[in-house]
């Protein structure tokens, strides 16, 4: 568009205004018309997404298909909508369509991490574990930090055996600290190899980015009995003395201060006495050394009084959920404030502080 100038004191007209009456109100209801074309055309292809998506969360994927095919008619080239009818497709086991669904996208140059996410499923269900492989090797190629192509690469690593998958989560770790299943599936590893230090760190953290997991009750069960793994021996020092990892080295050497309580026998009431000492000693030895946002998080709940409710709400839900109902029925103010607390926050870890 040329642009103009007006000398001083001269009115100059706009070009759209300088137009004969009818020019002017033909351009402008065409203008209009394109407008609200172009703002129906979006709403109405949103609009039978999200109708798919409640279809999808009903479980009713038949649904889901039909309205996905009609909004990508509407709306072609939407990688959104193509995402969700290959996810559609795969949750039927209709594996062969969603393969057809998703691989434009993987091949063309707006792919992200969670379509390769569900390309790598629809492998799977394939039975396809080398074309899925290499899908998610190309995938962490286009997005080295995504932590969700790092674990699904693992967990399939660890499908066939491939004890180099435990490479692979701690690596997600590393790269992707905010992202919880690779903590998840480090934490179960590290308890079936015997490595409990790093198996109940990695399941705490997990257990505080997913409180309300599935897997929640499962590594609840973990913690406690690789705490009592730690302490199964009076002197922890010897059975960890191969422990290279100074991180590591300092956590055993901080419980290892506390074996007379543990020698009362394991339970949620030595846990607190035993963990809230450790955390103090920590705080006294190694904290400057090694920031660590998990024992942030523990040395805030003993501040505020919450620390005894935590640690019921991890290792007294594992050990009996009976004792446990019968001590929220006996500590209601205990139990109501940890429940508001765990309502109201995000636990992530930052980055920089992994140190396996």
């Amino acid at each position: 568009m040329k642009s103009y100038h007006k000398k001083r004191g001269e009115i100059v007209t706009p070009l759209f205004l300088s137009l004969p009456l009818m020019k002017k109100s033909t351009l402008f209801f065409t203008l209009l018309f394109l407008l609200f074309s172009s703002c129906a055309f979006s709403q109405d292809a949103q609009q039978l997404q999200e109708t798919a998506k409640t279809f999808m969360l009903q479980g009713d994927f038949n649904n889901a298909v039909l309205v996905l095919n009609r909004a990508i008619a509407i709306y072609p080239g939407n990688i959104d909508m193509a995402k969700d009818l290959a996810f559609d497709y795969y949750m039927q086991k209709d594996y062969t369509r969603a393969l057809a669904t998703i691989k434009p996208v993987i091949d063309g140059n707006n792919a992200d991490d969670q379509s390769y996410q569900i390309a790598g499923d629809i492998y799977k269900g394939l039975d396809q574990p080398k074309d899925c492989e290499r899908l998610y090797k190309k995938g962490l190629e286009k997005f080295p930090e995504s932590g969700a192509l790092y674990n699904d690469l693992g967990e399939l690593m660890g499908a066939d055996g491939d004890q180099n998958a435990i490479k692979e989560w701690e690596k997600g770790i590393q790269i992707d600290p905010s992202y919880s299943k690779n903590y998840y599936n480090a934490s179960r590893y590290y308890s079936i190899i015997g490595d409990n230090v790093w198996s109940v760190i990695y399941g705490e953290i997990f257990l505080n980015m997913e409180p309300l997991s599935p897997f929640t009750p499962e590594l609840k069960g973990i913690l406690l009995e690789n705490y009592k793994k730690i302490f199964a021996d009076a002197d922890l020092t010897k059975k960890n003395k191969e422990k290279k990892n100074k991180f590591a080295a300092a956590f055993v050497a901080c419980l290892n201060k506390e074996t007379n309580i543990a020698a009362m026998g394991i339970s949620p009431e030595s846990l607190t006495m035993i963990r809230t000492r450790f955390i103090l000693d920590w705080y006294n030895q190694y904290a400057a050394k090694f920031p660590f946002r998990l024992f942030d998080l523990q040395q805030q709940l003993i501040r505020e009084g919450l620390f005894d409710a935590y640690n019921q709400w991890i290792f007294g839900t594992a050990q009996n959920l009976s004792d446990y109902q019968i001590w929220t029925n006996e500590h209601p103010a205990d139990y109501a404030n940890f429940n508001r607390f765990q309502k109201g926050r995000i636990f992530k870890v930052p980055a920089g502080q992994y140190y396996h």
